[in-house]
Protein backbone atom coordinates (compact mmCIF):
# COMPACT_ATOMS: atom_id res chain seq x y z
CA UNK A 1 0.00 0.00 0.00
CA UNK A 2 1.37 3.40 -0.96
CA UNK A 3 1.84 5.99 1.76
CA UNK A 4 -0.02 9.32 1.71
CA UNK A 5 1.61 12.69 1.29
CA UNK A 6 2.00 14.32 4.70
CA UNK A 7 1.77 18.08 5.22
CA UNK A 8 3.32 19.29 8.49
CA UNK A 9 3.28 23.05 9.24
CA UNK A 10 6.00 23.98 11.74
CA UNK A 11 5.30 27.73 11.67
CA UNK A 12 3.15 30.37 9.99
CA UNK A 13 -0.24 28.68 10.34
CA UNK A 14 -2.19 30.15 13.23
CA UNK A 15 0.17 33.14 13.39
CA UNK A 16 1.67 35.85 11.20
CA UNK A 17 5.33 35.15 10.40
CA UNK A 18 7.76 32.27 11.12
CA UNK A 19 6.69 30.46 7.95
CA UNK A 20 7.92 26.88 7.65
CA UNK A 21 6.19 23.80 6.28
CA UNK A 22 7.33 20.23 5.59
CA UNK A 23 5.99 18.11 2.72
CA UNK A 24 6.69 14.40 3.15
CA UNK A 25 6.25 11.69 0.51
CA UNK A 26 7.96 8.33 -0.11
CA UNK A 27 10.84 8.92 2.34
CA UNK A 28 11.45 12.45 0.97
CA UNK A 29 10.91 15.59 3.07
CA UNK A 30 11.04 19.00 1.42
CA UNK A 31 10.87 22.12 3.61
CA UNK A 32 9.08 25.19 2.22
CA UNK A 33 10.61 28.37 3.71
CA UNK A 34 12.38 28.68 7.03
CA UNK A 35 11.47 31.93 8.73
CA UNK A 36 11.49 33.76 12.03
CA UNK A 37 9.13 36.00 13.90
CA UNK A 38 9.97 38.81 16.28
CA UNK A 39 9.12 39.12 19.98
CA UNK A 40 6.33 41.29 21.29
CA UNK A 41 6.90 41.17 25.03
CA UNK A 42 9.49 38.42 25.61
CA UNK A 43 12.31 40.27 27.44
CA UNK A 44 15.75 40.10 25.86
CA UNK A 45 14.65 37.91 22.94
CA UNK A 46 16.01 38.87 19.52
CA UNK A 47 14.10 36.46 17.27
CA UNK A 48 11.88 33.38 17.51
CA UNK A 49 12.15 30.42 15.14
CA UNK A 50 10.25 27.13 14.82
CA UNK A 51 11.23 24.11 16.84
CA UNK A 52 12.93 21.89 14.25
CA UNK A 53 12.73 18.66 16.28
CA UNK A 54 10.38 17.04 13.74
CA UNK A 55 12.96 17.60 10.98
CA UNK A 56 16.01 16.73 13.10
CA UNK A 57 14.47 13.39 14.07
CA UNK A 58 14.01 12.65 10.35
CA UNK A 59 17.21 14.28 9.10
CA UNK A 60 17.98 11.45 6.66
CA UNK A 61 14.71 12.13 4.84
CA UNK A 62 15.14 15.92 4.61
CA UNK A 63 16.44 16.48 1.07
CA UNK A 64 15.97 20.22 0.44
CA UNK A 65 14.78 23.58 1.70
CA UNK A 66 12.91 25.58 -0.94
CA UNK A 67 12.71 29.34 -0.38
CA UNK A 68 9.92 31.37 -1.99
CA UNK A 69 11.37 34.86 -1.35
CA UNK A 70 13.70 36.84 0.87
CA UNK A 71 11.63 38.24 3.73
CA UNK A 72 12.91 37.42 7.22
CA UNK A 73 9.76 35.49 8.07
CA UNK A 74 10.74 33.12 5.23
CA UNK A 75 14.56 32.91 5.43
CA UNK A 76 15.57 34.17 8.89
CA UNK A 77 15.72 30.74 10.56
CA UNK A 78 18.01 29.12 7.98
CA UNK A 79 21.14 29.42 10.16
CA UNK A 80 19.44 27.53 12.98
CA UNK A 81 18.14 24.71 10.78
CA UNK A 82 21.38 24.37 8.79
CA UNK A 83 23.39 24.16 12.00
CA UNK A 84 21.46 20.93 12.71
CA UNK A 85 20.93 19.47 9.23
CA UNK A 86 23.26 19.66 6.22
CA UNK A 87 20.77 20.13 3.40
CA UNK A 88 20.83 22.16 0.16
CA UNK A 89 18.79 25.36 0.00
CA UNK A 90 17.13 26.33 -3.29
CA UNK A 91 15.65 29.74 -3.98
CA UNK A 92 15.66 32.91 -6.10
CA UNK A 93 18.78 35.09 -6.38
CA UNK A 94 17.61 37.94 -4.16
CA UNK A 95 16.60 35.62 -1.31
CA UNK A 96 19.82 33.60 -1.43
CA UNK A 97 22.01 36.71 -1.44
CA UNK A 98 20.23 37.83 1.72
CA UNK A 99 20.53 34.35 3.21
CA UNK A 100 24.25 34.25 2.42
CA UNK A 101 24.76 37.50 4.35
CA UNK A 102 22.94 36.09 7.35
CA UNK A 103 24.72 32.74 7.22
CA UNK A 104 28.10 34.49 7.13
CA UNK A 105 27.48 35.57 10.73
CA UNK A 106 27.46 31.92 11.87
CA UNK A 107 30.10 29.20 11.90
CA UNK A 108 29.55 25.98 9.98
CA UNK A 109 31.83 22.97 9.63
CA UNK A 110 30.85 22.91 5.97
CA UNK A 111 29.63 25.92 4.00
CA UNK A 112 25.86 25.65 3.37
CA UNK A 113 24.91 24.81 -0.20
CA UNK A 114 22.78 27.59 -1.72
CA UNK A 115 21.45 26.86 -5.21
CA UNK A 116 19.69 29.48 -7.35
CA UNK A 117 16.61 28.33 -9.26
CA UNK A 118 14.82 30.54 -11.74
CA UNK A 119 11.07 30.67 -12.48
CA UNK A 120 9.98 27.80 -14.75
CA UNK A 121 13.19 25.89 -13.96
CA UNK A 122 12.36 22.36 -12.78
CA UNK A 123 14.37 20.40 -10.23
CA UNK A 124 13.86 16.85 -8.99
CA UNK A 125 14.13 16.29 -5.25
CA UNK A 126 13.28 12.69 -4.37
CA UNK A 127 9.55 12.17 -4.81
CA UNK A 128 8.97 15.82 -5.80
CA UNK A 129 9.48 17.63 -9.07
CA UNK A 130 9.55 21.29 -8.09
CA UNK A 131 9.05 24.29 -10.35
CA UNK A 132 8.98 27.90 -9.12
CA UNK A 133 6.85 30.48 -10.89
CA UNK A 134 6.91 34.28 -10.74
CA UNK A 135 4.56 36.14 -8.40
CA UNK A 136 4.46 39.82 -7.45
CA UNK A 137 5.06 40.84 -3.84
CA UNK A 138 6.72 43.65 -1.86
CA UNK A 139 10.23 42.25 -2.35
CA UNK A 140 11.92 41.44 -5.67
CA UNK A 141 12.35 37.93 -7.04
CA UNK A 142 9.31 36.43 -5.31
CA UNK A 143 8.02 33.04 -6.37
CA UNK A 144 5.29 30.52 -5.80
CA UNK A 145 6.00 26.79 -6.10
CA UNK A 146 4.48 23.93 -8.09
CA UNK A 147 5.11 20.39 -6.83
CA UNK A 148 4.42 17.52 -9.23
CA UNK A 149 3.97 14.21 -7.40
CA UNK A 150 2.43 10.78 -8.02
CA UNK A 151 -0.64 12.09 -6.17
CA UNK A 152 -1.03 15.10 -8.44
CA UNK A 153 0.16 18.70 -8.59
CA UNK A 154 0.37 20.89 -5.51
CA UNK A 155 0.72 24.67 -5.71
CA UNK A 156 2.08 26.89 -2.94
CA UNK A 157 1.35 30.58 -3.55
CA UNK A 158 4.15 31.94 -1.36
CA UNK A 159 3.44 35.51 -0.28
CA UNK A 160 1.76 37.18 -3.24
CA UNK A 161 -0.31 40.01 -4.59
CA UNK A 162 -1.31 40.79 -8.17
CA UNK A 163 0.47 43.94 -9.28
CA UNK A 164 -0.59 44.60 -12.87
CA UNK A 165 2.29 47.04 -13.46
CA UNK A 166 5.25 45.73 -11.45
CA UNK A 167 8.19 48.17 -11.40
CA UNK A 168 10.65 45.50 -12.57
CA UNK A 169 8.28 44.29 -15.33
CA UNK A 170 8.34 40.80 -13.78
CA UNK A 171 4.65 40.00 -14.12
CA UNK A 172 2.67 37.44 -12.16
CA UNK A 173 2.86 34.22 -14.23
CA UNK A 174 -0.82 33.55 -14.79
CA UNK A 175 -0.23 31.62 -18.07
CA UNK A 176 1.72 29.04 -16.07
CA UNK A 177 -1.05 28.68 -13.48
CA UNK A 178 -3.74 28.52 -16.15
CA UNK A 179 -1.84 25.67 -17.80
CA UNK A 180 -1.60 23.81 -14.48
CA UNK A 181 -5.25 24.50 -13.70
CA UNK A 182 -6.40 23.00 -16.98
CA UNK A 183 -4.26 19.90 -16.41
CA UNK A 184 -5.64 19.54 -12.88
CA UNK A 185 -4.36 20.80 -9.52
CA UNK A 186 -4.78 18.52 -6.55
CA UNK A 187 -4.14 21.03 -3.76
CA UNK A 188 -3.57 24.77 -3.41
CA UNK A 189 -1.86 26.42 -0.44
CA UNK A 190 -2.67 30.15 -0.50
CA UNK A 191 -1.54 33.26 1.41
CA UNK A 192 -4.30 34.39 3.82
CA UNK A 193 -2.81 37.57 5.32
CA UNK A 194 -5.25 40.08 3.77
CA UNK A 195 -8.38 37.95 3.65
CA UNK A 196 -10.33 40.57 5.63
CA UNK A 197 -9.70 43.26 2.98
CA UNK A 198 -12.05 43.46 0.02
CA UNK A 199 -10.85 44.58 -3.38
CA UNK A 200 -7.24 44.55 -4.58
CA UNK A 201 -4.03 45.51 -2.83
CA UNK A 202 -2.92 48.21 -5.30
CA UNK A 203 0.34 48.69 -7.16
CA UNK A 204 3.76 50.09 -6.40
CA UNK A 205 3.43 52.55 -9.30
CA UNK A 206 0.77 54.43 -7.29
CA UNK A 207 3.12 54.65 -4.32
CA UNK A 208 5.93 56.00 -6.49
CA UNK A 209 3.71 58.86 -7.68
CA UNK A 210 2.62 59.72 -4.12
CA UNK A 211 6.19 59.65 -2.80
CA UNK A 212 7.38 61.98 -5.57
CA UNK A 213 4.60 64.44 -4.78
CA UNK A 214 5.44 64.57 -1.07
CA UNK A 215 9.19 64.82 -1.68
CA UNK A 216 8.63 67.76 -4.04
CA UNK A 217 6.33 69.49 -1.53
CA UNK A 218 8.62 69.10 1.48
CA UNK A 219 10.16 72.45 2.43
CA UNK A 220 12.76 71.21 4.89
CA UNK A 221 14.40 67.85 5.37
CA UNK A 222 12.29 64.83 4.52
CA UNK A 223 12.73 61.44 6.20
CA UNK A 224 11.01 58.48 4.56
CA UNK A 225 10.73 55.29 6.58
CA UNK A 226 9.91 52.08 4.74
CA UNK A 227 10.50 48.35 4.97
CA UNK A 228 14.08 47.91 3.78
CA UNK A 229 13.16 44.87 1.71
CA UNK A 230 10.92 46.89 -0.61
CA UNK A 231 13.58 47.58 -3.22
CA UNK A 232 10.92 48.85 -5.63
CA UNK A 233 9.99 51.66 -3.26
CA UNK A 234 13.62 52.35 -2.48
CA UNK A 235 14.34 52.63 -6.22
CA UNK A 236 11.40 55.02 -6.74
CA UNK A 237 12.60 57.25 -3.90
CA UNK A 238 16.18 57.31 -5.18
CA UNK A 239 14.94 58.18 -8.66
CA UNK A 240 13.12 61.25 -7.32
CA UNK A 241 16.15 62.24 -5.25
CA UNK A 242 18.32 62.12 -8.36
CA UNK A 243 15.81 64.15 -10.37
CA UNK A 244 15.52 66.85 -7.69
CA UNK A 245 19.24 66.96 -6.93
CA UNK A 246 18.80 65.93 -3.31
CA UNK A 247 21.61 64.37 -1.32
CA UNK A 248 20.52 61.05 0.11
CA UNK A 249 21.28 59.45 3.45
CA UNK A 250 20.52 55.78 4.14
CA UNK A 251 20.09 54.99 7.84
CA UNK A 252 19.75 51.41 9.08
CA UNK A 253 21.67 48.18 8.61
CA UNK A 254 18.83 46.26 6.98
CA UNK A 255 18.14 49.13 4.60
CA UNK A 256 21.76 49.42 3.48
CA UNK A 257 21.99 45.64 3.02
CA UNK A 258 18.94 45.59 0.76
CA UNK A 259 20.22 48.63 -1.14
CA UNK A 260 23.54 46.90 -1.78
CA UNK A 261 21.88 43.68 -3.00
CA UNK A 262 19.30 45.54 -5.10
CA UNK A 263 22.08 47.54 -6.77
CA UNK A 264 24.05 44.35 -7.45
CA UNK A 265 21.02 42.85 -9.20
CA UNK A 266 20.38 45.98 -11.26
CA UNK A 267 17.18 46.97 -9.47
CA UNK A 268 18.18 50.55 -8.56
CA UNK A 269 18.23 53.53 -10.95
CA UNK A 270 21.36 54.68 -12.75
CA UNK A 271 22.86 57.02 -11.99
CA UNK A 272 22.21 56.87 -8.28
CA UNK A 273 21.71 60.11 -6.34
CA UNK A 274 24.59 61.42 -4.26
CA UNK A 275 24.89 59.33 -1.11
CA UNK A 276 26.33 61.09 1.93
CA UNK A 277 27.83 59.64 5.08
CA UNK A 278 25.86 60.13 8.31
CA UNK A 279 28.42 62.50 9.84
CA UNK A 280 27.83 65.01 7.01
CA UNK A 281 24.02 65.03 7.27
CA UNK A 282 23.70 68.06 9.50
CA UNK A 283 25.83 70.17 7.16
CA UNK A 284 23.57 69.62 4.13
CA UNK A 285 21.05 72.44 3.49
CA UNK A 286 17.70 71.35 4.89
CA UNK A 287 15.85 71.46 1.58
CA UNK A 288 18.56 69.38 -0.10
CA UNK A 289 18.55 66.39 2.27
CA UNK A 290 16.44 63.26 1.78
CA UNK A 291 16.78 60.56 4.43
CA UNK A 292 15.61 56.98 3.98
CA UNK A 293 15.48 55.37 7.40
CA UNK A 294 14.69 52.01 8.94
CA UNK A 295 12.42 51.69 11.94
CA UNK A 296 8.87 52.19 10.69
CA UNK A 297 7.71 49.73 13.36
CA UNK A 298 9.31 51.74 16.20
CA UNK A 299 12.03 49.16 16.81
CA UNK A 300 13.91 50.64 19.80
CA UNK A 301 17.39 50.55 18.24
CA UNK A 302 16.36 51.54 14.71
CA UNK A 303 17.23 54.91 13.20
CA UNK A 304 13.74 56.42 13.31
CA UNK A 305 13.22 55.62 16.99
CA UNK A 306 16.51 57.34 17.84
CA UNK A 307 15.55 60.37 15.75
CA UNK A 308 12.21 60.51 17.58
CA UNK A 309 14.00 60.28 20.94
CA UNK A 310 16.42 63.05 19.87
CA UNK A 311 19.44 60.85 20.54
CA UNK A 312 20.58 59.99 17.02
CA UNK A 313 24.30 60.72 16.76
CA UNK A 314 24.19 62.19 13.25
CA UNK A 315 20.75 63.62 12.56
CA UNK A 316 18.68 66.17 14.44
CA UNK A 317 15.42 67.31 12.86
CA UNK A 318 13.82 70.73 13.29
CA UNK A 319 10.26 72.09 13.20
CA UNK A 320 9.02 72.10 9.63
CA UNK A 321 10.90 68.95 8.61
CA UNK A 322 8.76 66.06 7.31
CA UNK A 323 8.66 62.39 8.31
CA UNK A 324 6.75 60.11 5.96
CA UNK A 325 5.84 56.57 7.07
CA UNK A 326 5.55 54.53 3.88
CA UNK A 327 4.45 51.38 5.71
CA UNK A 328 1.69 49.68 7.60
CA UNK A 329 1.71 48.87 11.30
CA UNK A 330 2.49 45.21 11.90
CA UNK A 331 -0.02 43.68 14.37
CA UNK A 332 1.35 43.97 17.89
CA UNK A 333 3.40 47.10 17.16
CA UNK A 334 0.55 49.62 17.40
CA UNK A 335 1.46 51.12 20.77
CA UNK A 336 5.11 51.59 19.86
CA UNK A 337 4.35 53.21 16.52
CA UNK A 338 1.82 55.60 18.04
CA UNK A 339 4.37 56.61 20.70
CA UNK A 340 6.96 57.12 17.96
CA UNK A 341 4.59 59.42 16.05
CA UNK A 342 3.82 61.38 19.22
CA UNK A 343 7.54 61.89 19.89
CA UNK A 344 8.11 63.11 16.33
CA UNK A 345 5.17 65.50 16.41
CA UNK A 346 6.28 66.93 19.77
CA UNK A 347 9.37 68.18 17.93
CA UNK A 348 7.20 70.21 15.56
CA UNK A 349 7.71 67.76 12.69
CA UNK A 350 5.14 67.10 10.00
CA UNK A 351 4.34 63.38 10.13
CA UNK A 352 2.51 61.73 7.24
CA UNK A 353 1.10 58.22 7.36
CA UNK A 354 -1.49 56.11 5.52
CA UNK A 355 -4.35 57.91 7.28
CA UNK A 356 -3.15 61.18 5.76
CA UNK A 357 -2.55 59.75 2.29
CA UNK A 358 -3.54 56.11 1.55
CA UNK A 359 -1.38 56.19 -1.59
CA UNK A 360 1.94 56.24 0.31
CA UNK A 361 1.74 52.53 1.05
CA UNK A 362 0.20 49.46 -0.53
CA UNK A 363 0.24 45.97 0.92
CA UNK A 364 2.39 43.20 -0.45
CA UNK A 365 -0.33 40.62 0.20
CA UNK A 366 -3.35 39.68 -1.88
CA UNK A 367 -6.77 40.98 -0.85
CA UNK A 368 -9.99 39.05 -1.41
CA UNK A 369 -10.37 39.93 -5.10
CA UNK A 370 -6.85 38.64 -5.81
CA UNK A 371 -7.36 35.54 -3.67
CA UNK A 372 -10.50 34.74 -5.67
CA UNK A 373 -8.59 35.15 -8.94
CA UNK A 374 -5.94 32.68 -7.83
CA UNK A 375 -8.55 30.08 -6.88
CA UNK A 376 -10.48 30.48 -10.14
CA UNK A 377 -7.27 30.23 -12.16
CA UNK A 378 -5.95 27.13 -10.40
CA UNK A 379 -9.31 25.37 -9.82
CA UNK A 380 -7.91 23.09 -7.08
CA UNK A 381 -9.67 19.97 -5.80
CA UNK A 382 -8.32 20.67 -2.28
CA UNK A 383 -7.50 23.95 -0.55
CA UNK A 384 -5.40 24.75 2.54
CA UNK A 385 -5.08 28.40 3.64
CA UNK A 386 -1.62 29.37 4.92
CA UNK A 387 0.17 32.40 6.39
CA UNK A 388 -2.09 33.96 9.00
CA UNK A 389 -3.82 33.73 12.34
CA UNK A 390 -6.58 31.17 12.84
CA UNK A 391 -9.08 33.90 12.02
CA UNK A 392 -7.35 34.54 8.68
CA UNK A 393 -7.19 30.83 7.88
CA UNK A 394 -10.86 30.28 8.74
CA UNK A 395 -12.01 33.26 6.65
CA UNK A 396 -9.93 32.16 3.68
CA UNK A 397 -11.34 28.64 3.96
CA UNK A 398 -14.86 30.09 3.85
CA UNK A 399 -13.92 32.00 0.69
CA UNK A 400 -12.68 28.82 -0.98
CA UNK A 401 -15.87 26.94 -0.06
CA UNK A 402 -17.98 29.79 -1.43
CA UNK A 403 -16.09 29.39 -4.71
CA UNK A 404 -16.88 25.71 -4.92
CA UNK A 405 -13.65 24.05 -3.81
CA UNK A 406 -14.89 20.62 -2.64
CA UNK A 407 -12.19 19.72 -0.09
CA UNK A 408 -11.07 22.51 2.27
CA UNK A 409 -9.00 21.99 5.42
CA UNK A 410 -7.91 24.48 8.09
CA UNK A 411 -4.78 23.36 9.94
CA UNK A 412 -2.44 25.10 12.36
CA UNK A 413 1.15 24.54 13.43
CA UNK A 414 1.67 20.96 14.59
CA UNK A 415 -1.35 19.54 12.77
CA UNK A 416 -0.64 16.82 10.22
CA UNK A 417 -2.71 16.69 7.05
CA UNK A 418 -2.55 13.58 4.88
CA UNK A 419 -3.40 13.50 1.18
CA UNK A 420 -4.04 10.33 -0.85
CA UNK A 421 -6.18 9.23 -3.80
CA UNK A 422 -9.36 9.53 -1.70
CA UNK A 423 -8.76 13.10 -0.47
CA UNK A 424 -7.43 14.81 2.66
CA UNK A 425 -7.76 13.86 6.32
CA UNK A 426 -6.38 15.13 9.62
CA UNK A 427 -3.85 12.70 11.11
CA UNK A 428 -2.26 12.46 14.55
CA UNK A 429 -0.62 15.83 15.35
CA UNK A 430 3.08 16.26 15.97
CA UNK A 431 4.94 18.29 18.60
CA UNK A 432 5.86 21.80 17.50
CA UNK A 433 6.98 24.87 19.34
CA UNK A 434 8.90 28.11 19.33
CA UNK A 435 12.59 28.58 20.07
CA UNK A 436 13.52 31.96 21.55
CA UNK A 437 16.97 33.24 20.60
CA UNK A 438 19.17 35.92 22.15
CA UNK A 439 22.57 36.77 20.61
CA UNK A 440 22.41 33.59 18.54
CA UNK A 441 21.74 31.28 21.48
CA UNK A 442 18.50 29.45 22.30
CA UNK A 443 16.91 30.38 25.63
CA UNK A 444 15.41 27.72 27.86
CA UNK A 445 11.72 28.08 28.74
CA UNK A 446 12.70 28.34 32.42
CA UNK A 447 14.88 31.38 31.64
CA UNK A 448 11.98 33.07 29.84
CA UNK A 449 9.63 32.28 32.69
CA UNK A 450 12.07 33.74 35.22
CA UNK A 451 12.57 36.86 33.11
CA UNK A 452 8.83 37.39 32.95
CA UNK A 453 8.52 36.95 36.71
CA UNK A 454 11.47 39.29 37.31
CA UNK A 455 9.68 41.99 35.32
CA UNK A 456 6.50 41.44 37.33
CA UNK A 457 7.63 40.82 40.92
CA UNK A 458 11.39 41.45 41.15
CA UNK A 459 13.93 39.33 43.01
CA UNK A 460 15.08 38.87 46.61
CA UNK A 461 18.61 37.60 47.25
CA UNK A 462 19.41 36.03 50.62
CA UNK A 463 22.85 35.24 52.02
CA UNK A 464 23.26 32.81 54.94
CA UNK A 465 26.63 32.64 56.71
CA UNK A 466 26.71 29.35 58.66
CA UNK A 467 29.08 27.13 60.63
CA UNK A 468 29.87 23.46 59.97
CA UNK A 469 26.63 22.24 61.57
CA UNK A 470 24.43 24.72 59.69
CA UNK A 471 23.87 27.25 62.49
CA UNK A 472 23.75 30.90 61.52
CA UNK A 473 26.81 32.92 62.48
CA UNK A 474 25.04 36.22 61.88
CA UNK A 475 21.70 37.63 60.82
CA UNK A 476 20.77 36.74 57.19
CA UNK A 477 21.51 39.43 54.61
CA UNK A 478 18.54 40.48 52.43
CA UNK A 479 19.00 42.31 49.13
CA UNK A 480 16.21 43.16 46.68
CA UNK A 481 16.01 44.32 43.07
CA UNK A 482 12.71 45.47 41.56
CA UNK A 483 10.79 44.76 44.79
CA UNK A 484 11.13 47.84 46.99
CA UNK A 485 13.36 50.90 47.13
CA UNK A 486 15.78 49.71 49.80
CA UNK A 487 16.94 53.12 50.99
CA UNK A 488 13.36 53.88 52.05
CA UNK A 489 12.54 50.41 53.41
CA UNK A 490 15.52 49.57 55.62
CA UNK A 491 13.19 48.89 58.57
CA UNK A 492 11.16 46.37 56.54
CA UNK A 493 14.27 44.52 55.37
CA UNK A 494 15.68 44.47 58.90
CA UNK A 495 12.39 43.03 60.20
CA UNK A 496 12.34 40.34 57.51
CA UNK A 497 16.00 39.46 58.25
CA UNK A 498 15.16 39.11 61.95
CA UNK A 499 12.13 36.92 61.22
CA UNK A 500 14.27 34.75 58.92
CA UNK A 501 16.86 34.37 61.68
CA UNK A 502 14.18 33.17 64.14
CA UNK A 503 12.73 30.63 61.68
CA UNK A 504 16.13 29.28 60.67
CA UNK A 505 17.11 29.05 64.32
CA UNK A 506 14.38 26.39 64.75
CA UNK A 507 15.76 24.15 61.99
CA UNK A 508 17.12 20.90 63.56
CA UNK A 509 20.92 20.62 63.44
CA UNK A 510 22.97 19.50 61.66
CA UNK A 511 21.20 21.02 58.63
CA UNK A 512 22.17 20.67 54.96
CA UNK A 513 22.65 23.63 52.65
CA UNK A 514 19.66 22.46 50.61
CA UNK A 515 17.41 22.40 53.67
CA UNK A 516 18.50 25.87 54.76
CA UNK A 517 18.01 27.32 51.28
CA UNK A 518 14.55 25.79 51.00
CA UNK A 519 13.41 27.06 54.41
CA UNK A 520 14.91 30.53 53.84
CA UNK A 521 13.36 31.01 50.38
CA UNK A 522 9.92 29.73 51.39
CA UNK A 523 9.91 31.91 54.54
CA UNK A 524 11.09 35.03 52.71
CA UNK A 525 8.47 34.66 49.98
CA UNK A 526 5.72 34.35 52.58
CA UNK A 527 7.02 37.30 54.59
CA UNK A 528 7.10 39.55 51.53
CA UNK A 529 3.60 38.44 50.58
CA UNK A 530 2.34 39.40 54.04
CA UNK A 531 4.04 42.81 53.82
CA UNK A 532 3.60 43.69 50.12
CA UNK A 533 0.85 41.42 48.84
CA UNK A 534 3.00 39.40 46.38
CA UNK A 535 5.79 36.83 46.34
CA UNK A 536 9.01 37.94 44.59
CA UNK A 537 11.43 35.51 43.00
CA UNK A 538 13.82 34.45 45.75
CA UNK A 539 17.39 33.16 45.56
CA UNK A 540 19.52 32.04 48.51
CA UNK A 541 23.31 31.61 48.76
CA UNK A 542 24.82 29.64 51.66
CA UNK A 543 28.42 30.49 52.64
CA UNK A 544 30.92 29.84 55.38
CA UNK A 545 30.43 26.14 56.23
CA UNK A 546 33.96 25.05 55.26
CA UNK A 547 35.82 28.14 56.43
Amino acid sequence: MQTPLRIVPLGGLGEVGMNCMALELDETIVVIDCGVTFPNEEPGVDIIHPDFSYLIERRDQVKAVIITHGHEDHIGALPYLLSEIDVPVYGPDYALLLARERLSEFRFDKAPELITIKPRQRIQVGAFEIEPYRVTHSIPDSTGLAFRTRLGTLIHSGDFKIDLAPPDAEHFDFPFLEQLGKAGVRLLFSDSTNVDVEGASGGEAEVAVALERHIREAEGRIVISMFGSNAYRLAATLRVAQTLGKQTLLLGRSLTTHARIAEKLGLLPKPLPTYISPDLAQAVPRNKLLVIASGSQAEPLAALARIAARNHHHLKLEPGDTVLLSSRIIPGRERGVHTLIDNLERQGLRVLQRFDDPKIHVSGHACREEQRKLITTVRPRCFVPVHGTFHHLRRHAELAREMGVPDVQVIENGAVLELDEAGTRIAEPTETGRVHVQAGNALDDVVLRDRTLLSQVGIVMLTLNIDRRGELRERPRVLTRGVIWEDEERALLARIAADLQRVLGRVPLPASDETLRDVACRTARNLFREELGFRPLTHCVVTGRDE
